[in-house]
């Protein structure tokens, strides 16, 4: 029996027809996506190439280094997007202004954020990287976009994903309505469908953290930690989110980045990687939360905000909360 190879355009009109009042523009953008991975994966692979690794010798707005594919993932989603003529907006978390960017189609229903390339830290030692977004249905009507379509709740998010580039090329994705994987045939260059209407387990034996910042974490999340440990848990952190979520998404765990000391609200930002991540988990049948409140349901009060983050099995991020409760308190 011949299997039937089904391609992310073909899933994704496939999928189109179960969308209410589907027009056809979020599955163009969708694909519009998909197209700027390919691009941003053909260049990831030349980074021992080419001179297109290694630090660009400038600061994104959370102050970290920005690595030259950084740069050039960045410029590549822009222009996709901007091209697309689907979206009014786009707003990255590599651009430093606080503004978002119009495009010239500001009657075009949809906005997007994006991360152009999480974890490019490892970029020089090969280690597996990824592109995050999110797509939101603009609230202004008329116009050019404004600052608050962009100022949404993770919930009110229509579409969000990501691309893993790593030993193959993964795009993952939902319009809540399932999450689906797509591996990169490098020999065709197609997306095809690879893992269909992904489920988390309900609980895991992996959690991942970075563990070296034991002592500047809350009480609440060290006392997890040593939950973890004597329940005899496997940590592995890989340091890029995408590879560690994937890894949770497919093969149950937890993924937690606390607040610290010097950073009480966490590194990792809402709008551009914790809501998309975890419409992701949650539509898989996972739990994602800040320690106390479902990350979903938090409010964006700017572009770049940062919140901690805890995200994988629901049984394990329930006892994480129920840990955290009991030593922090509300």
């Amino acid at each position: 029996m011949t299997h039937k190879i089904i391609s992310l355009d073909e899933h994704i009109i496939q999928s189109q027809r179960n969308l209410p009042y589907a027009t056809g523009e979020l599955s163009s953008l969708l694909r519009d996506i998909g197209l700027a991975a390919k691009i941003v994966s053909r260049e990831v692979n030349k980074a021992g190439l080419v001179d297109i690794a290694g630090r660009a010798d400038v600061e994104n707005s959370s102050g970290d280094d920005v690595q030259k594919l950084d740069m050039l993932a960045n410029d590549l989603l822009i222009s996709c997007l901007r091209n697309s003529g689907e979206c009014c907006g786009i707003a990255s978390e590599e651009e430093d202004n606080f503004k978002p960017i119009k495009t010239p189609y500001k009657f075009a229903k949809y906005i997007v954020l994006f991360d152009p390339l999480d974890g490019s830290s490892n970029i020089d030692v090969n280690v597996s990287i990824g592109t995050i977004f999110a797509i939101y249905r603009r609230r202004s009507f008329e116009g050019e976009c404004t600052l608050d379509d962009f100022l949404q709740k993770g919930a009110d998010q229509v579409a969000a994903g990501y691309v893993l580039y790593g030993s193959s090329t993964m795009l993952v994705y939902t319009t809540k309505q399932g999450v689906n994987g797509f591996t990169l045939d490098p020999s065709i260059g197609e997306f095809c469908l690879s893992h269909e209407n992904i489920q988390i387990p309900k609980t895991g034996k992996i959690y991942s953290v970075n563990q070296a910042n034991f002592n500047n974490y809350p009480k609440g999340a060290q006392t997890y930690i040593m939950h973890c440990m004597n329940s005899g848990y496997t940590q592995r952190y890989i340091g890029s989110m995408v590879a560690d979520v994937h890894r949770t998404l497919i093969k149950g765990g937890i993924f937690f980045y606390p607040g610290t000391t010097s950073k009480p609200n966490g590194k990792l930002r809402l709008l551009y990687e914790c809501n998309p991540l975890a419409l992701l988990i949650e539509e898989a049948g996972g739990l994602a939360s800040d320690g106390k409140n479902r990350i979903l349901d938090i409010p964006a009060t700017k572009l770049h905000q940062k919140t901690p983050v805890f995200m994988g099995s629901p049984d394990m991020v329930h006892k994480a909360e129920t840990l955290i409760l009991e030593v922090d308190g509300v």
